[in-house]
């Protein structure tokens, strides 16, 4: 019986840090809760700092002590177009949230493939494309690329009420083919996607890149009208 009434007590709490920091409240948790998926420190040379991972200039190796955890480091190839080098968290706690973290490194395609080609081992996925382990020799030099982009999939569903109010009204909306609702926010270099029916998902990139993640919604818009 004691046990039990512990537990309900911790959801209580657990509800009621959700209310007050992701919709708002006349508390300020964030006085003492860092580390949130809105608080973006946006820097002077068009750069970014998210997660205390500052994009286009952090290391895997630098991101990788500031987020600590276990990651797995790994070149996943969807096809031809889509394909990185990635450090994956399947456990992150952002704040008081939780979900998985992804790091996309900046390298150029023709190290990709050399580092596909010297690779220890393949894993196909479920979704068709491929893994594969980097080559011990390797990971030096790879987790001295910088930080390109992260991706951050939330346990707890968003919806656009939500998003909206923590990180402001989007410079623009776009409805993907996916039926999935990107909200646009290019001061923050960050694509808020609402998904219908999967997890929901929060990209960023320094704002000075953002046209990498709005430059291809609107070719598909442009691919559907013809």
């Amino acid at each position: 019986m004691k046990k039990a009434l512990i537990l309900l007590v911790f959801l209580a709490a657990l509800v009621v840090v959700f209310l007050l920091v992701f919709r708002g409240g006349s508390s300020d948790p964030e006085q003492t809760v860092q580390g949130l998926p809105w608080q973006i420190e946006i820097l002077p040379d068009g750069e970014s700092r998210v997660f205390g991972v500052t994009l286009g200039r952090s290391t895997l190796a630098e991101a990788g002590q500031q987020l600590g955890g276990s990651a797995e480091v790994a070149i996943v190839v969807n096809n031809e177009q889509d394909y990185g080098l990635e450090m994956f968290f399947s456990h992150y706690t952002a704040g008081v949230f939780s979900g998985k973290l992804i790091l996309v490194a900046d390298l150029p395609a023709e190290r990709i493939e050399q580092l596909v080609q010297r690779a220890a081992r393949r894993k196909y996925l479920d979704s068709g494309g491929k893994k594969y382990r980097p080559a011990h020799d390797d990971l030096p030099d790879i987790m001295s690329a910088t930080v390109k982009s992260i991706t951050f999939l939330p346990s707890v569903s968003l919806d656009e009420e939500a998003a909206i109010d923590r990180f402001g009204v989007p410079a623009e909306t776009v409805v993907s083919s996916e039926q999935q609702v990107h909200l646009l926010y290019p001061d923050q270099g960050l694509d808020v996607i609402i998904t219908r029916k999967g997890r929901d998902v929060l990209q960023y990139v320094a704002p000075k890149s953002f046209s990498t993640l709005r430059d291809p919604l609107h070719q598909d818009s442009a691919d559907e009208q013809r």
